[in-house]
């Protein structure tokens, strides 16, 4: 059935709204209100019938409600306002009160009950892997100092964030139209996600003071009622380009890196038999970034477990890659040509499956890293960046590739970006070591171990960063601090030989291998 009021046509069967031919993105509830609404045929229908026909009955509150009406007036281009399309009649409920044409050979009936539209979940399962990605809105933030001046500002940051976290390609975005819908404060977080369907959602505010600005904004997981992360801006409103797109990239940022851990807490909660594709995927995560033998064998269990579920799954197959990546670059494994070729082989299902994807992309990139080829490794970390260029992880290992090479001063500048961007990311020692390294390639040793001692506090830090770390306090003039790390050092591998060290990191900058591995010698190591 295809339903025609002025520009617009609902197709049923296509679940698809479209306005002058062009399909509009439609959020299922909000496409499953107006549905129901043009099968009324005029009719005035309650709160009651709307929640049954709707919400399958559910319970749901009356803000709730009240906001799906207004998203799909949003998307029709109407308002309370105006009410062309949707009109409410005070007490009774709601009326479509446009002229509607239909097609198919069936007319809209009052006394026939709306046809049953497949819930989320269930719409869900049909697109594979998509079911499951994490949905969020990125709501307006609210101006709450009156000037018209600035008062678009708000809108723009929150615009910004959108398109920015539509790049990481692995989440659901609401789209612009959708969540600006809902710009009243008073509206309760749970009714919004109910009516766009969305798991997290971005909040905040903007005050000016004067020349500075604060904004203050909040990641919510809405279903525990738990706010993930939440953070404070300010700086001066002199620039408001730059202001606008350096908040929105620290956004972006924290929100990837807590978006990850908040679905990979949820999924270690979920008993291992009931394991979807997307939840095997985020335990295997927890796992992967502990760095340790057993942890990644792990994960490569889950990731495998995710592709049963889902063999198109692009960010398993990458996944997996990382796990082979790893046994290569900590020597888990005494066949390392097999690990070097699995590490390419997965990176390239993956890019088969999803070409767009960043994280796919850095993997081809560390595939050919850790095969020594660090100029083979660049085009893909770019590209990785090029498509999110908020991504911290790319950031970062296109720094370190930068740093083998000799390029410590650009090198730097790049991991002070991905820091800023990800300033608690589970890996964060690897940053931290990349900028001692970026100060050792160009002979700063001092500068150096100051940024080595930061890494080697780090949570999960494995092997390779205390070498790092006793390199840098050994070319200090250190050697009480670089024995501490020799220690630990043995004890986190044993069998540790020096020619581990340079086959994962193999550097290109002139001289300074001869300078580690002398350090190293000093220390006792070979």
């Amino acid at each position: 059935m295809i339903y025609r009021f002025g520009d617009f046509e609902l197709d049923k069967a296509a679940y698809e709204l479209r306005q002058d031919g062009r399909v509009c993105h439609t959020e299922p509830l909000v496409f499953d209100l107006i549905a129901f609404l043009l099968q009324t045929n005029g009719r005035v229908v309650s709160r009651d019938e709307i929640v049954e026909h709707v919400w399958k009955g559910r319970f749901v509150s009356d803000a709730t409600v009240s906001s799906g009406i207004k998203a799909a007036r949003q998307v029709l281009g109407d308002s309370g306002a105006e009410q062309c399309y949707i009109r409410t009649v005070r007490g009774r409920g709601v009326q479509f009160v446009a002229a509607v044409k239909t097609s198919g050979g069936i007319s809209p009936s009052a006394s026939a009950p709306a046809q049953p539209q497949p819930e989320n979940a269930d719409r869900n399962t049909e697109l594979g892997i998509a079911a499951n990605r994490p949905s969020i809105a990125v709501l307006p933030i609210r101006l709450l100092t009156s000037t018209e001046q600035f008062g678009s500002l708000g809108d723009a940051i929150s615009h910004e964030v959108i398109v920015e976290l539509a790049r990481l390609h692995w989440l659901h975005v609401i789209n612009r139209g959708s969540s600006f819908a809902f710009r009243d404060a008073s509206t309760d977080l749970e009714s919004i996600s109910q009516v766009l369907g969305a798991r997290f959602i971005v909040s905040g505010t903007l005050a000016l003071y004067g020349g500075n600005s604060v904004v203050t904004v909040e990641l919510t997981q809405v279903e525990s009622r738990r706010i993930v992360w939440a953070d404070r801006f300010e700086q001066p409103v002199s620039d408001l380009l730059a202001l606008k797109s350096t908040i929105a990239a620290h956004i972006v940022g924290a929100i990837e890196s807590r978006i990850q851990m908040a679905e990979a807490i949820a999924a270690g909660r979920i008993p291992t038999g009931n394991l979807d594709a997307w939840s095997a995927y985020h335990r295997g995560l927890w796992h992967m970034f502990r760095f340790t033998h057993s942890d990644n064998t792990a994960a490569s269990s889950y990731f495998n477990r995710a592709l049963q579920g889902d063999p198109g799954f692009a960010r398993a197959h990458a996944a997996l890659s990382f796990t082979h990546f790893q046994n290569a670059f900590l020597n888990f494994s005494d066949d390392r040509k097999s690990e070097l070729m699995l590490t390419r082989k997965h990176a390239e299902t993956a890019l088969a499956h999803d070409p767009f994807d960043p994280f796919v992309n850095l993997t081809m990139g560390r595939a050919s890293w850790i095969a020594g080829d660090l100029d083979g490794a660049i085009p893909w970390l770019e590209r990785s960046i090029e498509l999110s260029p908020n991504y911290a992880f790319a950031n970062y290992n296109r720094a370190l590739i930068g740093v083998l090479q000799g390029d410590g001063e650009a090198s730097a500048n790049q991991i002070d970006k991905a820091i800023a961007l990800s300033p608690i990311d589970p890996l964060s020692y690897a940053m931290l070591s990349t900028r001692a390294l970026s100060h050792m390639v160009i002979g700063d040793y001092e500068a150096a171990q100051i940024w080595a001692a930061r890494a080697i506090k780090i949570p999960n830090a494995h092997f390779h960063i205390f070498v790092i770390a006793a390199i840098a306090y050994e070319c200090a003039g250190h050697r009480g601090e670089a024995m501490k790390c020799i220690a630990r050092l043995r004890a986190l591998h044993p069998g540790f030989e020096v020619k581990e060290f340079f086959r994962a990191f193999p550097f290109q900058a002139a001289g300074f291998r001869e300078i580690a591995e002398r350090a190293l010698n000093q220390l006792g190591l070979n």
